[in-house]
């Protein structure tokens, strides 16, 4: 038996190897385009790999991507994050688990990753062609799949395509018959246009509410405030769930920030009380609320407040200001950031042309298709990973 794997990242590579495994008498070819394999392997994490998540609960992995909960389920039931470490760890890599719940190698480089992958698909008899694009694949008459990359036409009697957000391939996959999602941004910060809050660039709050206006859209988690606006999980997670309602409004709305995830009452009810407790001080002499005081003194010019009013001076209607703005900012969006090398889209090949017991293609015997190239998506925290690691072990499933 044939088999070759369009894509030469992590999908590609463990459905390679799992194939190789299970099939010791097939060929298994892969493809890559590329200079090099498993580049955004290498990149993740900040060069360290971010290889999964300490998520043991299949229903609450699910949870963590927009679009693939549902059909995610069953197949995190037969391999999930608990299964990705104990593979990795049988073959010599030492994993350790972070206080937010990622998973690195010990090594903190990513290069420990790729070696193992690297290894274990050479000792199976993997064969990895780079600079090799694939121009056109289809299936000819004999029920075998041509391949034609670089001149050169492969053969195959199965076809694992793990290309990522690849819009040639998807085109490819469209002419084969199958739907595919139009591409969107997922993960991103939001620019926002005021230059006294990316003075506080660096700044960050353990936890604060996002809601966009206009819409059910909300968020919560770690905030970070950047040189260009707002980032961080609460707004990357706002941002993943939202990436198909915001592309039509260009990215420009209203956001609304609740910076320190209180009640209104509770935090009008605590600045009453500071009034009384601490008359005689200025309001701006230290941050309330565990704020930094740069932040706090920027709450207080958006509210109208001068830092060297007293607490006994304050009135009641400065006072629901400073309330509103510290619980119920509101921002104006023009725009996202992203990071280029860890590039995240919502879309591809529509998740119902999917046979998830093992990510074949419902419509066309011997073609398979895991990963990014699928339309799920996930939040940061090596969840996107999981995805590839969960659709090629099944991929290669005896």
């Amino acid at each position: 038996m044939k088999i070759v794997i369009i894509g030469g990242g992590a999908a590609g590579f463990f459905s390679a190897i799992q194939l190789a495994e299970n099939h010791p008498a097939a060929q298994v070819t892969i493809l890559e385009r590329g200079r090099s394999v498993l580049e955004k392997v290498r990149i993740s994490g900040g060069g360290r790999c971010n290889v999964t998540h300490a998520c043991w609960d299949p229903r609450e992995l699910t949870k963590f991507y927009p679009r693939g909960e549902r059909e995610l389920l069953g197949p995190f039931n037969k391999f999930a994050c608990g299964d990705t470490m104990g593979w990795f760890e049988d073959r010599g890599v030492e994993l350790k688990i972070e206080e937010d719940g990622r998973v690195f190698p010990v090594s903190d480089d990513s290069g420990t990753i790729i070696d193992c992958l690297w290894n274990t698909a050479k000792q199976n008899g993997v064969k990895v062609i780079t600079r090799c694009r694939a121009e056109k694949f289809w299936r000819a008459e004999n029920g075998q799949w041509q391949i034609l990359a670089n001149g050169e036409t492969f053969a195959a009697d199965r076809l694992v395509v793990t290309t990522g957000s690849n819009p040639a391939i998807w085109k490819q996959l469209k002419a084969l018959g199958l739907e595919v999602i139009d591409p969107l941004p997922s993960l991103f910060a939001f620019n926002v246009p005021d230059k006294k809050l990316h003075a506080l660039s660096g700044i960050s709050l353990p936890w604060a509410q996002l809601r966009i206006e206009g819409n059910k859209l909300k968020a919560e988690g770690p905030l970070l405030i950047t040189h260009k606006g707002l980032s961080g999980p609460a707004v990357l997670r706002i941002s993943a769930w939202g990436a198909r309602e915001l592309a039509p409004m260009k990215y420009n709305f209203k956001l609304r920030v609740n910076w320190l995830a209180r009640r209104q009452q509770d935090v009008d009810d605590d600045l009453r009380d500071l009034a009384v407790n601490v008359a005689k001080q200025q309001i701006g002499s230290h941050g309330q609320f565990d704020l930094p005081q740069r932040l706090w003194r920027y709450f207080l010019d958006r509210a109208g407040i001068k830092p060297e009013t007293r607490w006994a001076e304050l009135g009641k209607k400065p006072r629901l200001k400073l309330t509103e703005q510290l619980t119920n900012g509101s921002f104006q969006v023009n725009g996202k950031a992203t990071n280029k090398d860890e590039f995240t889209t919502a879309g591809g090949v529509a998740l119902r042309e999917i046979d998830f017991k093992n990510f074949t293609c419902k419509k066309i015997p011997g073609l398979h298709l895991a990963g990014e190239v699928l339309d799920i998506d996930a939040i940061t925290g090596g969840f996107n990973f999981q995805a590839a690691w969960t659709g090629g072990y099944l991929i290669g499933g005896r």
